[in-house]
């Protein structure tokens, strides 16, 4: 690097050379090499900004220029404060937003331009298709000795591009968004000895109207001394890559505590506030409004998630009778779910054979038939995705008319709008499916019930193998009498739990925690359980919870009582990181327990129970209970249920919806949630 960039040897004032006189000190810089950032001279809150909007465009904030040239300028002393040499090696880094523009019209990023004769030292302009670099050279003082063009460049496309300009002796370098770099080599270097002094910068502009810049300027920083496109590149944004801008084109705070939110500068947006349900939330939508008319908020996307800005708190009020759905018979279980571009569904898991069982589709705020499965005493349904390809496996508990027990993965055609039988597995009086991902694959786990009369036989982990399109077994796991698989995550970690209800002999037997380790599932911890029927994994806040739902105490040649057997407590154990273990939370009495279901109302935490049997009666209230913090959960909402056997909640852009299938009456219920 050329001294001249690191030290003030000399000056040239007036056509004399005059020697600086230092004596013993050492020599001072004439920048101090950091980023020097030419916008934030002409936004300080000193300047009036009368010219100047903040807009914001596509996720980021911009200056809109409008005020005369000279309100945009500042001496070139503000930033060459120690001598008056232009670096002879530096990079420049510009953020724009610029419309298209007519052919032949060019327009003035910057410009270095002397206070007497008006002599551009230094500048950048750009039209459609190129970006000219332009620089003095004291040898000719009456024309431009030096413009570097660069051809076939898309910088004038309404988009937000971020490029380097990077000038090393004959080397002129562009990378526009972090892209591989193009030069253009000189016939002579860049001036080693270009003076500034009584020289003005003129943001956006040659200091007049012609040529004045009319796109949108985010970012105008001159680092001295070296590229900076190793700095900001590689970069996640690389339109809006960063070295330096002013403070008040940054994110604006989304809470304020114990002040407000005062814009300084003339704001204006040119953003549309969406309207319906939630869209996605991402770096592009950075900075969009999003309108929850159905809870009558307002949201903010901060490119990860929607975060309230003005939110009605909704409390849940009642819960109402909505819909009672006919359905081909007793339903064991039930399954909601959406696909996107289509909509919501539920698919009954129906007892009887004939006619199988039955999908619904939300039509008009109404679930109606939809499609018809040929199905064995299904006993439930897991709906799941692998990329853009959907669905649903069924668990059936009985021989098909070939006397063979298969369970069946369905697959949805978007062209038949309907789903087909994609492939058969062999299961054994199977209960449940659970469908998972772990570092990209996809697995299937059945729980596999019994075989004839032994209950202690295997249930089987299958994954997706993305060769032949099929899933295969990966591993098998000890079970007795398995009724559900649960999966879920905490942190890097993967688990499964099974409900384990009986073992030949007893209900009040181990189900089991397997963890993820080494690309198998391995034993974590034992809960004891009681006709284990389900577990249900939720988080409140950084808080991890598992509630298994027991329904049956019962041991062979043991009499109890009938009320005993079935009302009995169903647990709640909450993960304790430290023992690395669940342990107990709360115990809850419920009455044959047969599913819980989480759900929340705005910012309150709820589980339904689904209560089957008493001992006398299949006629027992199901209860909604409420997380109050310290008092745990809390009951609130007693729903009458006949046989209730599977609790699912969704919301639509009506509403917010509860929904059970009974094993003991042809009909399903959807309850809505009212709020206040």
């Amino acid at each position: 690097m050329s001294a001249l960039l690191l030290v003030c040897l000399w000056v040239i004032f007036g056509g004399t050379q005059i020697s600086l006189t230092i004596g013993l000190k050492s020599w001072t810089p004439c920048t101090d090499l950091q980023p020097l950032d030419m916008l934030s001279k002409v936004t300080s809150p000193n300047k009036s900004l009368g010219g100047l909007r903040m807009v914001q465009s596509q996720g980021a904030r911009g200056f809109r220029l409008s005020a005369s040239p000279h309100v945009l300028s500042f001496p070139s002393s503000h930033l060459f404060k120690t001598c008056h040499l232009f670096p002879e090696e530096f990079s420049l880094v510009v953020t724009i937003k610029i419309p298209s523009l007519p052919p032949k019209k060019n327009e003035y990023l910057f410009t270095v331009i002397t206070e007497g004769r008006g002599n551009v030292l230094l500048g950048l302009r750009y039209s459609n298709n190129k970006l000219h670099f332009l620089f003095w050279n004291m040898e000719n003082s009456q024309e431009w000795q030096t413009k570097v063009t660069f051809r076939g460049i898309s910088l004038a496309n309404d988009r937000w591009h971020t490029f380097v300009l990077a000038v090393s002796g004959v080397s002129v370098s562009l990378s526009i968004d972090c892209s591989v770099p193009m030069e253009v080599v000189l016939d002579k270097p860049f001036p080693a000895s270009l003076n500034t002094i009584n020289s003005r910068i003129y943001v956006g502009s040659r200091r007049r109207r012609k040529g004045f810049f009319s796109g949108l300027l985010r970012q105008l920083v001159l680092l001295p001394g070296s590229d900076a496109t190793s700095t900001i590149c590689p970069n996640v944004r690389p339109r809006l890559a960063e070295l330096s801008i002013p403070e008040v084109l940054k994110e604006l705070p989304l809470r304020t505590e114990g002040s407000e939110i005062q814009l300084i500068y003339p704001y204006e947006a040119d953003m549309k506030v969406t309207l319906g349900p939630k869209p996605p939330c991402s770096n592009s939508e950075i900075s969009q409004f999003w309108m929850d008319t159905s809870l009558k908020g307002l949201f903010l996307c901060n490119g990860i998630e929607w975060i309230p800005v003005l939110e009605r708190k909704e409390k849940l009020d009642y819960v109402e009778d909505y819909q009672n759905l006919a359905t081909a018979s007793e339903s064991m279980g039930l399954e909601i779910f959406f696909i996107p571009n289509v909509g919501y569904f539920a698919v009954m898991a129906n007892k009887n054979n004939q006619p199988g069982s039955a999908l619904y589709k939300w039509v008009n705020g109404k679930f109606i038939i939809h499609q018809y499965f040929s199905t064995y005493q299904a006993q439930a349904w897991k709906h799941f995705t692998i990329e853009k390809r959907v669905f649903l496996a069924l668990a059936n508990f009985e021989k098909n008319e070939d006397g063979k027990e298969l369970s069946v993965i369905y697959k949805w055609n978007p062209k038949k709008m309907k789903f087909l039988r994609y492939q058969t597995i062999p299961t054994y009086s199977a209960r449940d499916w659970e469908a998972f991902h772990i570092d990209g694959d996809t697995f299937l786990a059945v729980a596999n019930h019994r075989e004839g009369n032994n209950h202690n036989i295997n249930s089987v982990i299958y994954k997706w193998n993305s060769s032949n399109g099929l899933f295969e077994v990966n591993q098998t796991i000890p079970t007795s009498g398995a009724y559900d698989w649960e999966f879920f995550s905490v942190g890097p970690y993967s688990f499964l739990v099974v409900a384990n209800t009986f073992n030949g002999t007893s209900t009040n037997i181990q189900s089991h925690i397997y963890i993820w380790l080494g690309g198998t599932f391995r034993p974590f911890q034992s809960i004891m359980t009681f006709g284990a029927s389900d577990w249900e994994f939720f988080k409140i806040k950084d808080r991890f919870f598992l509630a298994v739902a027991n329904s049956h105490n019962y041991t062979v040649g043991i009499k109890m009582q009938r009320t005993e057997e079935y009302a009995i407590v169903s647990t709640i154990y909450e993960l304790n990181i430290t023992a690395q273990q669940f342990v107990k939370y709360q115990d809850i009495i419920t009455y044959s327990a047969v599913d819980w279901e989480f759900f929340t109302v705005a910012e309150d935490y709820f589980l339904v129970v689904a209560n089957s049997y008493d001992g006398n009666s299949f006629s027992v209230n199901s209860v909604i209970y409420r997380w109050q913090g310290y008092e745990g959960f809390v009951a609130v909402h007693y729903l009458p249920t006949y046989g209730c056997r599977d609790w699912e909640a969704f919301k639509t852009n009506n509403g917010s919806y509860i929904m059970y299938s009974s094993a003991k009456e042809p009909t399903a219920r959807v309850l809505k949630l009212r709020t206040v």
